[in-house]
């Protein structure tokens, strides 16, 4: 398609929102442009619609090439989501123009990632499970896609299986803060059937408030059913009483809930202060 300034915005920007959008600047004297004009109507054919192919007669759109500050043809500009984010000038060889056609397409596993979220969103988990299968699939380097597949998985209850997918991440993503807080529900759920009862452990609090490894296992119970605010209270306990018990695990495990009650941002807010006042 030839284009001109008075419909630029729908065939270039508007169209960038759906597709990549490969704008050619040619003129009918170039010779290079007789080389690289049809091989990009070729492959647009062939990428079947994944992008767009648009062309800009310089001789008859000298102002859209002064904007785009033409100063040899052919130059192509790639507009993905109404912004030019990449160029080249010169006919290059059908290799190196898929390759750059390539890099503008949109990742087949992030596309699975985004129909997850969105599925996670309507709370249909079983969807966004085969969604992000697919996606991890397609790419197993897909560390959103991994942590969204294992935050899916314990709201399933299934937290072996969340922690192998927790463990499978990059050294990088194991250090998310979000990637340490899903790996302290885990580790309080395969925990759980370990710990000392709840009403024994509430026992041994009312018994002896100092008890604060009993608070700690309370406060794992509590987070392995997302009761936030009575893990939080045992955490604060443990951090105003003894700040160094256990590596400070009271204040560093507040820290993880925060992370995991996200979706109760006014929960989060109350106890990041009350935690703030604690410590300072």
């Amino acid at each position: 398609m030839d284009t001109t300034i008075e419909r630029f915005q729908a065939d270039v920007i508007d169209a960038s929102m759906q597709v990549p959008v490969l704008v050619d600047f040619w003129a009918p004297w170039c010779g290079p442009c007789k080389s690289l004009t049809p091989l990009l109507e070729k492959l647009e054919q062939q990428y079947q619609g994944r992008f767009k192919l648009v062309k800009v007669n310089t001789d008859e759109q000298q102002q859209l090439a002064q904007h785009f500050r033409i100063r040899s043809i052919p130059t192509v500009f790639a507009v993905v989501g109404g912004q030019p984010v990449d160029q080249f000038q010169g006919a290059l060889p059908e290799g190196q123009l898929r390759e750059f056609i390539d890099r503008l397409m949109p990742n087949p596993s992030d596309l699975e990632l985004d129909a997850a979220l969105a599925a996670v969103e309507k709370g249909d988990r079983k969807t966004a499970a085969e969604h992000l299968k697919k996606a991890l699939a397609l790419d197993p380097s897909n560390d959103m896609a991994r942590m969204t597949y294992a935050q899916v998985l314990l709201e399933e209850d299934d937290a072996p299986a969340a922690k192998a997918q927790i463990d499978a991440l990059s050294a990088a993503a194991q250090q998310d803060p979000h990637a340490q807080a899903l790996s302290a529900r885990i580790a309080a759920l395969l925990e759980e059937n370990r710990l000392p009862p709840s009403p024994e452990l509430e026992a041994r609090i009312a018994a002896n408030p100092a008890d604060l490894q009993a608070r700690l296992d309370l406060a794992q119970h509590c987070i392995a059913h997302k009761a936030w605010e009575p893990a939080l209270e045992q955490l604060l306990e443990i951090v105003q009483r003894d700040r160094g018990f256990g590596e400070d695990v009271g204040r560093k495990t507040m820290i993880q809930v925060f992370d995991l009650a996200a979706a109760q941002p006014q929960l989060v807010a109350t106890w990041r202060r009350r935690l703030s006042s604690v410590l300072f």
